[in-house]
């Protein structure tokens, strides 16, 4: 019998994911990003409602186009993480099990958080 032989390395950078896989990187980091951003939500909210000083101060920190991509990057999170999260629970009932729906709903998942991503920061740099 032929002994098994292993790779010797493995080379994450050429591994070929699928569709879905992908949506469920992306779900994970969606999730640890938005986590990692809590207390500084939490914190710019307690800032905001202090006081009207403080609201103002916020406002104008928004304003500023660093926090603008900063926003922008938690909306892709959000959306993200809310419809994957949605399409793992479809998944967890047994809907779309199939590989072609699989695909279909990964497909379906990045393309309408990429369209609202769009409409996100349409609205916020205008």
């Amino acid at each position: 019998m032929k002994p098994i032989v292993r790779p010797v390395y493995l080379n994450l950078l050429r591994i070929h994911l699928p569709l879905p896989g992908w949506v469920s990187i992306l779900h994970r980091l969606s999730g640890v990003l938005l986590f990692a951003a809590l207390p500084l939500g939490v914190w710019a909210l307690s800032a905001s409602l202090a006081g009207e000083a403080g609201f103002q101060r916020i406002a104008d920190r928004v304003t500023h186009p660093w926090a603008k991509s900063v926003l922008l990057l938690l909306i892709w999170a959000f959306v993200h993480h809310l419809l994957a999260g949605l399409r793992h629970l479809a998944l967890d009932v047994h809907w779309g099990v199939d590989l072609r729906h699989a695909r279909q709903t990964g497909g379906a998942v990045l393309l309408a958080t990429g369209l609202i991503t769009l409409l996100a920061a349409w609205r916020l740099y205008a």
